[in-house]
Formats: structure tokens, sequence, C-alpha cells
């Protein structure tokens, strides 16, 4: 078993549970903690003991409350088409995952959180959960996959406004526009995730990641993703993006100048 620092991870009745587990953060994504997922992911697929993932936060606030500022923050000129592509390869894996993979989000899933959350086949959401991808407010844009996740789930008309406002929405309007499949009680949040692997469980393994193989098929040539990677990039070069990652830091309202 691999000793994680920013993880948790359990097998238990054929289900892996990998638990985010930075509450003081609110589970907000470093780069550590993207390669520890992905490496649960692995284990979780390549173990036959294992028919379905889930993937949760710690504590009862956030799921993901995004990616980790203070780290993003310090991106070079010409770092940033590298770290979105990191994160991009990461949530390729969890989608591609040919054993089911579910999210239960408790509490918020913003930016980076959000973009874990699509990346999963399904969302199931806690009540007092919240989504929503802010990156314009930081002067950059989603970078792990959001731009293009968020509009094949959602259409691209409600996909632009959430993305260009950076508005939050409930539990009940994600359910409502086809972003979560169910919206639970927080207490019977992963009971509900778990009750779902358990049905899939009951079919055929082969046939199941046939299945998954194909609804991703709609998105193989990734031309969308090199696009948002680029754009991540340029993003990152402009002061901006200094200025959005400063002032979020600093706790302030942010000061654009189209720059």
């Amino acid at each position: 078993m691999t000793d994680f620092k920013n993880i948790l991870t359990s097998v238990k009745d054929q289900i892996q549970t990998i638990t985010i587990n930075r509450p003081e953060k609110m589970n907000a994504l470093n780069l550590l903690t993207l390669d520890e997922i992905k490496i649960a992911v692995e284990q979780g697929i390549s173990n036959s003991m294992v028919r379905g993932i889930i993937i949760t936060g710690s504590g009862e606030k956030a799921f993901v409350a995004g990616a980790d500022i203070s780290e993003i923050a310090h991106v070079e000129p010409g770092q940033g088409k590298k770290l979105s592509e990191n994160g991009q390869a990461i949530f390729f894996a969890i989608e591609n995952s040919p054993k089911p993979v579910i999210a239960a989000v408790n509490g918020f899933a913003l930016g980076g959180g959000c973009e874990l959350a699509m990346a999963c086949h399904m969302r199931i959401a806690s009540d007092n959960a919240k989504f929503g991808l802010p990156e314009v407010t930081l002067g950059i844009i989603p970078g792990y996959g959001g731009t293009q996740r968020m509009t094949a789930l959602i259409g691209k008309g409600k996909a632009l406004e959430l993305m260009m406002t950076a508005d939050m929405i409930s539990a009940a309007e994600a359910k409502q526009i086809g972003l979560v499949n169910h919206v639970i009680p927080q207490p019977e949040l992963i009971g509900k995730a778990e009750e779902i692997i358990r049905k899939i469980a009951q079919r055929a393994p082969l046939a199941i990641a046939a299945l998954i193989r194909s609804a991703n098929s709609f998105s193989e040539d990734g031309r969308g993703y090199l696009a948002e990677a680029t754009a991540f990039e340029e993003c990152c070069k402009t002061e901006d993006f200094k200025e959005g990652t400063k002032a979020f830091l600093e706790k302030r309202k942010a000061e654009f100048r189209g720059k």
C-alpha cells in the first residue's frame, strides 16, 4: 500500500474510496495531490478486487475548493501549457478508467475541483454542494479539461455563461442542468455512490469498459484539450493573471487591465 500524504485510500466490498485529505486547504489540488490521485486511480484499475472507485473530499465543507492558488501563482512564462497538460493527463486517466469512477461531491467543487468531478463518470452531490469554474477571476481559464467537459455535459451556451460570469451554482441547479446525477442529503452521500457501484458491479465488466470507451470517443481527437492548454499558457503570461492570483492571496478584489 502506497504511503500517501494528501489523500486517504481504502478498499471495501469491491469499492475503492479515494478521499482528498487537505481540510486545512479546503482540499485544494496541488501538484502532489494530483500525482497521488493518479497513482491511487491506477492502483484501483489494476486491482482485480476493485469493481468501482469513489472520489470524495474530507470533511463536510469541500470536495475540492479549487487548485492551490499559492502554487499556481508562481507559474513562470512557458510553464502554463505543461501545467495544464499534466492536469489534463491525470483527469484523462480517470475519465478513461475501464471501471466506473463516481465523484461524491460534499460541499464546494470549484475550479480544479469541478474539473475533477466532471472527469468522473458520474457525480453524486450532497445537498449543500456548490459548483463553479471561477478561473477568469484569476485572469486564467480552466486548464484541466474544464472548458471541454463543461460544454459536453451542459451545452455550450450555459457552459460559457458559468465560465464567463464565474458564478457558483447550487447542487439543485447543477442537477437541473445535467451537471450532476443525484442530489442527496450529506449523510447519505457515500452510501448512494456505493449503491450505484454495487449495481454496476453486477453487470459484465468488459461491457462496462466498452461503454466507457464508446461514450468517451466523441472527444478522442483531443483538439479541444490542446486548444485549452495553449490558451491557458497564454493567460499565464498576462499581467491580469499576476494581478488575479495576487488579489486572491491578498483577499482583495482584483483590478484587471486587459494586459
